[in-house]
């Protein structure tokens, strides 16, 4: 009777963001009938997640629905909103969610992601640990503009680009992060001094130096306490400090696990027929070594690439991906460790600047600010360096156009 009202499925996805969306379209390239399926405890299907904290806000003409990738359509998976497996049985290939619901796979794809951190305070439609498509919509309806102060908590990619955004869109925001210098964990100081003036400049009240620690609702208002004692008072509070890789799911399942998921070059796990994708896999990085990235670049490949291997095809992950973002008239793009305490070398070219992160005076990270450059120099670059840093000028310049 149990095994009747078990789904099976030839390929299966246990998350339901970006690289699982590009799973299943890499799984089309090479098998245009295998049944796919797809578990998410999201509300929406797969959907572009940079643009909720980018273009929904600059781009007057890119409207929300553009947000869905289509995966349901494009591929014929079968989408399970709202679900949370809660178990995975590798010897009997079967995966079960926390409403009993039981799935059979012959290949199984782990793409669960990443959870947002959270301080100590109370659940509230007023705060935002910021993720989902739901909490865009929810923060842009209830309070962006309509003269709301919105509390940014954060220095990470979510943090500024929504405090950037929020300030552009009518809001009064008041930005809380760690750095004693605005993204200085990250950039140069001279480049972190012009990040943060571009905030300053926009009528953004900036509180570096220190964390928040919790926070209390009082009269309708949202009161953050910080660590340093000081507190402050607003209509809501994005939370952009990070999230931890989902990890248990793999741990429980006896999968071979460190900093990430680990996998070899095709992106399978410890066990054959389980593969990683997105920010959860560790992978051999041809450039970088054994590495977990969590950005959208790499959530795409890695699940295009996890997903033509789970189908059948032998295709190395043999790609190194790159960050961006874009604030206010300042876009940047990075590939390798960006780490302001090793020593750098900054080039000036082409109207903006080009920062090479030295170590034994080899390129191991690569900032463009400001210039658009072609991404395979740059990883050529870091792949192959030249003997010094006198080498280094005017080597990555503007991308000409064709």
């Amino acid at each position: 009777m149990m095994e009747e009202i078990i789904k099976h499925y030839d390929y299966l996805m246990v998350g339901g963001g970006m690289a699982a969306a590009y799973a299943a379209e890499g799984i089309r390239e090479v098998d245009s009938s295998g049944t796919i399926g797809l578990i998410t405890t999201d509300r929406d299907e797969p959907y572009t997640r940079p643009a909720l904290t980018k273009k929904l806000w600059t781009d007057e003409e890119f409207t929300e629905d553009e947000v869905s990738l289509e995966t349901s359509e494009k591929t014929g998976a079968d989408i399970f909103l709202e679900a949370e497996v809660k178990s995975i049985d590798t010897e009997n290939k079967l995966v079960e969610t926390s409403d009993g619901r039981q799935f059979g796979y012959k290949k199984l794809l782990l793409s669960t992601g990443g959870e947002p951190q959270r301080i100590e305070g109370p659940d509230d439609e007023r705060v935002v640990a910021f993720r989902s498509w739901k909490d865009y919509r929810d923060l842009r309806g209830k309070y962006a503009g309509k003269g709301k102060h919105v509390l940014v908590v954060g220095g990470s990619y979510i943090g500024t680009e929504l405090a950037a955004n929020l300030a552009l869109n009518d809001t009064t925001v008041t930005f809380i992060y760690p750095q004693d210098l605005l993204s200085g964990n990250r950039f140069p100081e001279e480049l972190a001094k012009e990040y943060e003036e571009r905030y300053r400049s926009n009528g953004i009240t900036l509180m570096s130096s220190t964390r928040a620690d919790s926070y209390s609702i009082e009269d309708d208002q949202v009161v953050l306490k910080l660590e340093n004692g000081e507190t402050v008072t607003g209509d809501a509070l994005v939370l952009g400090v990070g999230v931890k890789p989902r990890l248990s799911l793999a741990e429980e399942a006896g999968l071979g696990v460190d900093d990430g998921v680990t996998a070899d070059k095709y992106l399978k796990t410890s066990d054959p027929d389980i593969y990683a994708a997105g920010d959860i896999v560790s992978y051999p990085d041809p450039i970088l070594g054994r590495n977990r990235i969590e950005h959208v670049d790499h959530a795409r490949k890695s699940g295009t690439t996890a997903g033509k291997n789970m189908a059948g095809a032998q295709e190395p992950y043999d790609y190194t991906p790159y960050f961006y973002s874009m604030v206010f008239d300042i876009s940047w793009k990075a590939i390798g460790t960006l780490d302001p305490e090793l020593d750098y070398y900054i080039d000036e070219v082409d109207g903006g600047k080009v920062v090479y992160y030295l170590k034994d005076d080899k390129p191991v990270g690569i900032i463009t600010w400001n210039v658009e450059p072609d991404l395979d120099e740059v990883r050529a670059v870091l792949q192959s360096p030249p003997a010094s840093r006198e080498g280094l000028k005017g080597l990555i310049r503007e991308k000409e156009e064709d």
